[in-house]
């Protein structure tokens, strides 16, 4: 395999079956605020260093995947932060067997959750109905791409992180099209056109990351039955069976997760597959190609993608939607809507640097810019100190 390092200053390189690899005259790794170029880093590389050291990205430590502290007694649940590391493994090994640039594909993981508030999903669906209350609404890529432009202030040269446009395009397009209709604002990112396979490639990485390691996750909590997974999820039934089969004296939980390693790296193996399949097909030999692509390439077979969706509505049925869970998410809503309702009342209790914010945007995207950027356990401190005051006030 050609060594990736000599392009990732550049651009995303396609070495696919029947391409050649390409140059984007340096268009992806412009920055918003011009930079000379490191001695010895590309640009991508500055882009992962830039993307690990901010704050909000620490924060993820602290932020629900799908359990949070006060649901499991286990130090081995995912948080948000381990969960994007093991995306960015996955990420990087299917660039890497491509021929894709590694870097960009590795920073475009490692970013890919960074918007998320507390509370995971059930934070993210709160925040939003929130905010749909004032003519609004919250989401997770866009709000990603605001802290990398504007909210992380680490350099006093820039606002921001100052990325790559590749890596901002990656951000807002990994996992869906936005019309330029309705978002005007991203008129930089080519919202006509397809992102690099390298960006396309994250959605598919982050899903195969979560179903297999929520539920090893369900399992470990006990909200998932083993024979339960067996039965509904024919991929992990049969990796498990063929496990079974070659290690008959080992323990369930080695069985368990052996299976679960299989069913990975089938996933993973089919949509390197698929991708090289999809770029034969299409006649795929340029960056330019990919973008002006009937569709994205970045794709799982038929076959294992049925496979995969039984996966995803199984985990959905008896794990995100479990009495445990929901309970969960009832709470984290009530969280999310009370601060929200108290802090747009009155901005005056926002620390200053958001309550400066109220002026140019308005008070219901600074309080939900302040809750996105929250801890689970920062937000349950707030939650605490609040209705503490309201218990006072009202005796």
């Amino acid at each position: 395999m050609t060594d990736p390092s000599p392009t990732e200053g550049n651009s995303p390189t396609l070495m696919l079956p029947s391409a050649a690899a390409v140059e984007d005259g340096g268009a992806l790794v412009c920055r918003e605020s011009p930079e000379p170029d490191h001695a010895y880093r590309s640009p991508f590389a500055r882009d992962c260093g830039r993307i690990l050291h901010a704050r909000a990205f620490r924060r993820l430590a602290g932020k629900t995947q799908v359990f949070t502290r006060s649901q499991t007694e286990s130090d081995h649940s995912r948080s948000r932060l381990t969960h994007t590391l093991e995306v960015a493994q996955i990420a990087r090994t299917i660039a890497e067997t491509l021929g894709l640039n590694i870097r960009l594909a590795e920073a475009l993981a490692l970013v890919h959750d960074i918007g998320h508030p507390p509370f995971g999903h059930a934070g993210e669906k709160a925040l939003d109905r929130a905010l749909q209350a004032h003519g609004l609404r919250f989401d997770h890529n866009l709000h990603a791409l605001r802290i990398v432009t504007g909210f992380e202030q680490r350099c006093p040269a820039f606002p921001g992180l100052n990325l790559t446009l590749a890596v901002r395009e990656g951000i807002v397009k990994h996992s869906r099209d936005y019309r330029a209709q309705e978002h005007p604002e991203l008129s930089a990112y080519l919202l006509d056109q397809f992102p690099p396979i390298e960006a396309q490639l994250i959605d598919l990485a982050d899903e195969i990351a979560y179903l297999t390691a929520d539920t090893e996750d369900g399992l470990e909590a006990g909200i998932l039955d083993l024979d339960a997974v067996r039965d509904g999820v024919p991929l992990f039934a049969r990796h498990y069976a063929q496990t079974a089969r070659e290690f008959p004296a080992a323990p369930t939980r080695l069985l368990r997760n052996e299976a679960l390693k299989a069913m990975l790296n089938a996933m993973v193996t089919d949509l390197i597959e698929e991708i090289r399949r999809q770029a034969r097909e299409l006649g795929i030999d340029s960056l330019e190609a990919v973008r002006r692509a009937p569709r994205r390439i970045a794709l799982l077979s038929a076959g294992l993608d049925a496979e995969r969706e039984v996966a995803r509505r199984f985990l959905y049925a008896n794990l995100y939607q479990s009495e445990m869970l929901e309970a969960e998410h009832r709470r984290a809503s009530e969280i999310v809507q009370s601060l929200f309702d108290a802090w747009v009342s009155d901005p005056e209790l926002l620390p200053d640097d958001h309550r400066l914010r109220v002026q140019s945007e308005g008070a219901p995207r600074a309080v939900a810019d302040y809750i996105a950027g929250m801890t689970d356990s920062y937000i349950e401190s707030a939650w605490q100190s609040w209705s503490q005051h309201q218990t006072g006030e009202s005796r």
